[in-house]
């Protein structure tokens, strides 16, 4: 089965070898199929007050499934770095595999 990779933003567009996603629900669903994930890149803010990028990085931890890279990419660096750490953490607990690459990339909102 092919890997794939998913770019969650509602702002932001996707890198051309990135399927775009601009709400946690349907990043979560995309990863519920279980087709194996090689880069997930996230944003924090996503216009919803419900839901956001903290939800993935949940996720993806109570439900064990790990792509082999983690970004975070939010400019939010308050948030971003929340997700980063909260991955961290689940790293050196033993819940997130060592071998899976968490990074903290913030990407600005506009590109020129």
């Amino acid at each position: 089965m092919e890997r794939r990779n998913i770019f969650l933003d509602d702002v932001r567009p996707s890198p051309d070898d990135h399927i775009l996603v601009t709400t946690a629900e349907d990043c979560i669903l995309l990863l519920k199929d279980n087709q194996p994930v090689s880069h997930l890149s996230l944003d924090h803010d996503l216009g919803s007050k419900n839901k956001n990028g903290f939800e993935v990085v949940l996720y993806l931890l109570e439900n064990k499934q790990f792509p082999e890279r983690i970004t975070i990419h939010s400019a939010n660096a308050a948030a971003g770095k929340k997700m980063y750490r909260h991955l961290l953490s689940a790293k050196d607990s033993g819940v997130l595999p060592a071998h899976v690459k968490v990074l903290h990339r913030p990407l600005p909102l506009r590109f020129s």
